[in-house]
């Protein structure tokens, strides 16, 4: 039976998981539950007896005592702190945030008060790690806006520093406007009317816009839209993301031109396959010239337009070129018309890439009535074939590195932040004591969603450091075992039901002389690779063995595998299999491994059968190099 009400008070205090502390007016402690004496690192009645200010670091005390007579005199009911951080001190000396409400009360006529204490560690870091995303965004460096969908005519409620600077108007004159501004009286645009009808309809596009700058000034923006929805499927927002292309569209232009003088050229262009000598493309000079059309060149060979040619010495003609160290022939020879007709030519010959095969450039000069005909113009000619042919490269590296990463960005970003916007919307319904679980819930969503989006960062620093030679590896002695357990340890975190990983046998001897953290970076990956294309109920195993020179780690899954005609690609940046394109990831993951254990003086290799699972290898020297 309770002997009294103080019994009654020390069994309820208890019961919750929030510290309560109880001061009488010296701030003498006189009672603490058991969450108190765990937070501040106490046992038992060690606190009773005790002043409050033990409990608070030392630059505080003086505030604090002003502060505690003003409550004692109003003695009301409040928080404590009033905005301000605070801060509580554990019997160690380790400060850590908390909130503190405060509630008088008396006991037997005696006025105490009592303090509820709650750490807020762990939501101090959430908080931190979400402002450091969206520092991020703020960072990024395309025009970012954010408009709402469930307002009338869906104004801007956020924009990026970049759109900013890309666009020259104030914050007052972007936000709640519509991003039809941007177009100012061009609105007879084709791409307006897909981004109108992606909007209705709720879906992404992209398109090209002419666009103006708040002086006038003419950019062209790629724009990428993409909606955000609700877990009903509700559209809430649309994401814009403003991409100046200006430059390219200026490239594009000039490559235009440049196809231009292929076409319009006076002299016979021909392209024909290294193989089987069919003409792949013959510009308009050279079919008015010799009178075929460019159907019928396509079914022939230089060898049916060049008499003095056989099939064999022409192909002789070709091998001499690969063989030789320059890049090109010159020779004179004689071609044939359609109507039998011969006259005298000057031919260059040059062999080309054209996709994923090799061709031959011929560039052919009719030197009838003037057989020396101007070094100039045939200089400027290949002058001209080349720029063409470095401007078509160059451009289409630019557009696959941007489309591809834009890409990566638009789809890896906007599904976290999705989840983190939801989460955080929904965070703010759940008020009640008894819908702390729902709280846990929405608060270890937007913990993994943040984690995913700060491992997408970081891959992208570490292609950074790995391209400019920044990267700055820091060589220990170290046991294996170690970087193993906490390998293994934080990939059971991502394990599917029934996965289980193998764990190595007889490697608590083993040690190497290397980059730990490298190490580690490198097996998470395979080992998180191997959860992610593994069925559920499966065995993701790994083997290590060492020999005099090297450590060889072995990580294996009975998961998708890698087709055959992708395994060439695998170690390529931003590549991935056609068949884990609807699986979350970016691509970049190998590439960086790769690089690293390269860096350590290591290798990479892998064994894969489709449906049947991979094998990843890692061989790494005992020692650094």
């Amino acid at each position: 039976m309770l002997r009294n009400r103080e019994d009654i008070l020390q069994i309820l205090s208890d019961a919750v998981s929030e510290g309560i502390i109880v001061v009488d007016e010296h701030q003498n402690i006189v009672s603490a539950n058991t969450s108190a004496n765990a937070m501040f690192g106490y046992d038992g009645n060690e606190l009773v007896g005790m002043t409050l200010s033990t409990l608070i670091p030392s630059e505080y005390h003086h505030r604090h005592e002003g502060h505690f007579k003003e409550f004692y005199k109003h003695s009301e009911k409040r928080s404590m702190g009033h905005g301000r951080n605070l801060y509580g001190l554990t019997k160690s000396n380790l400060r850590f945030p908390v909130e503190v409400g405060l509630n008088p009360f008396t006991l037997y006529g005696k006025p105490l008060v009592m303090a509820l204490v709650v750490d807020i560690t762990e939501r101090r870091a959430i908080e931190e790690n979400l402002n450091l995303r969206s520092e991020a965004l703020q960072s990024a460096g395309n025009g970012i806006v954010i408009c709402d969908a469930l307002k009338k005519d869906y104004p801007i409620i956020y924009f990026n520093p970049a759109f900013q600077a890309l666009t020259g108007y104030t914050s007052e004159e972007i936000v709640g406007s519509n991003c039809r501004f941007l177009q100012v009286d061009d609105q007879d645009q084709e791409g307006l009317a897909t981004v109108r009808a992606a909007i209705k309809n709720g879906n992404s596009c992209q398109v090209i816009l002419r666009n103006y700058k708040k002086d006038g000034t003419l950019f062209w923006n790629e724009l990428y839209i993409n909606p955000i929805r609700d877990k009903s499927g509700l559209v809430t927002h649309f994401i814009g993301i403003q991409n100046d292309i200006t430059q390219r569209k200026k490239a594009e232009e000039e490559r235009n031109y440049l196809t231009k003088i292929f076409d319009d050229s006076l002299n016979e262009i021909f392209v024909f396959d290294a193989d089987s000598l069919k003409f792949l493309n013959v510009n308009y000079g050279a079919q008015k010239n010799l009178g075929y059309s460019l159907e019928t060149l396509k079914t022939m060979t230089p060898v049916d337009i060049k008499p003095n040619f056989s099939e064999d010495e022409f192909k002789a003609l070709l091998i001499s070129l690969i063989n030789d160290s320059g890049d090109k022939m010159e020779f004179e020879t004689v071609h044939e018309r359609k109507d039998g007709t011969l006259y005298p030519v000057h031919v260059t010959l040059e062999l080309s890439i054209l996709g994923d095969r090799e061709v031959f450039i011929s560039i052919v000069l009719d030197i009838t009535e003037q057989k020396n005909y101007t070094r100039k113009l045939e200089e400027t000619v290949e002058l001209r074939t080349k720029q063409l042919e470095m401007a078509l490269e160059k451009e289409k590296e630019l557009n696959e590195l941007k489309t591809k990463f834009l890409s990566l960005v638009s789809h890896e970003f906007k599904t976290p932040l999705s989840g983190i916007l939801t989460s955080s919307m929904l965070l703010s319904k759940y008020t009640l004591e008894e819908q702390q679980a729902n709280r846990d819930k929405h608060i270890k969503i937007i913990e993994d969603k943040v984690n995913y989006l700060n491992t997408i960062l970081n891959d992208f620093l570490s292609i950074e450091r790995l391209e400019t030679g920044k990267v700055n590896y820091k060589f220990s002695t170290f046991r294996l075992s170690k970087v193993l357990n906490e390998v293994v340890y934080n990939a059971n975190m991502l394990l599917k039901e029934g996965q289980q990983i193998k764990y190595p046998d007889n490697i608590d001897d083993i040690t190497l002389i290397q980059d730990e953290k490298t190490i580690e970076l490198a097996l998470s990956n395979l080992v998180h690779n191997a959860i992610k294309y593994s069925p559920e109920h499966s065995d993701i195993t790994i083997k290590i063995t060492q020999n005099s020179q090297d450590t060889i780690f072995e990580i294996s899954d009975t998961g998708i595998g890698i087709p055959e005609k992708d395994q060439k690609n695998i170690f390529n940046r931003y590549f991935r299999s056609e068949n884990v394109l609807t699986t979350q990831g970016t691509g970049i993951g190998l590439n960086i491994v790769k690089s690293h254990i390269e860096n350590l003086g290591g290798s990479i290799s892998f064994k894969s059968k489709e449906h049947v699972g991979s094998t990843f290898i890692l061989t790494i020297p005992n020692k650094s190099q």
